[in-house]
């Protein structure tokens, strides 16, 4: 399989970063390959241009977003690795999914309303938060998240969730060993859906 590693974090030595260089190893380890897509990094655009529009006369996604999509409708796997910020994902993230699951390749026309163009594709989130996960679990933040932006966005574009992974307690000077039993907590979700048993 193929999967789609996007990473939403300013900082190349965050978390998040190392999280998403875990993932892609091990995806690697399972006998996948694994396109690692640091969004800060690329100096990709989240702003969404007026003629991306589905209305707009001159309809017509950028080059940047014509990139993406080619390289997402190569991957079976869509790994989303991003901060909560205001519980919520970074404008960075939002803006590529608005940009690059769009019209014409996250969904299409039908009549009534819209069709899924990406079924078959299955979505993986991992988020990180400051707060612990306890505070976390008290503001029920995860579960609306995976309501109102998983789900949705699965709903909207026909992917399959098959599991969101938060973890809490990521903090500047966070000790060594909690950080690596953290990264392996991200090693053991790809094992366990990817694994070679699996294969």
């Amino acid at each position: 399989m193929r999967h789609a590693v996007i990473l939403a974090h300013p900082s190349p030595t965050s978390f998040n970063a190392a999280a998403a260089k875990a993932y892609a190893a091990a995806a690697r380890d399972c006998g996948h390959q694994a396109d690692l897509r640091d969004l800060y990094a690329m100096g990709f655009d989240p702003l969404l241009k007026a003629r991306e529009l589905p209305w707009a006369k001159d309809f017509a996604p950028g080059a940047d977003v014509v990139a993406e999509r080619a390289l997402l409708a190569g991957a079976e796997v869509i790994a989303l690795i991003y901060p909560f910020w205001f519980n919520a994902p970074p404008a960075m993230l939002k803006g590529y999914v608005e940009r690059v699951f769009g019209f014409g390749f996250g969904y299409g026309q039908a009549e009534p309303g819209t069709r899924p163009l990406l079924g078959g594709k299955l979505l993986v989130s991992v988020s990180t938060s400051g707060a612990p996960d306890e505070w976390v679990g008290q503001t029920a933040a995860v579960e609306h998240l995976r309501a109102d932006f998983d789900n949705h966005l699965a709903a909207v574009c026909g992917l399959t969730v098959l599991e969101h992974l938060h973890i809490g307690g990521v903090t500047p000077g966070i000790r060594p060993d909690a950080g690596r039993e953290m990264l392996d907590g991200v090693t053991a979700m790809v094992g366990k859906h990817f694994g070679r048993a699996r294969a």
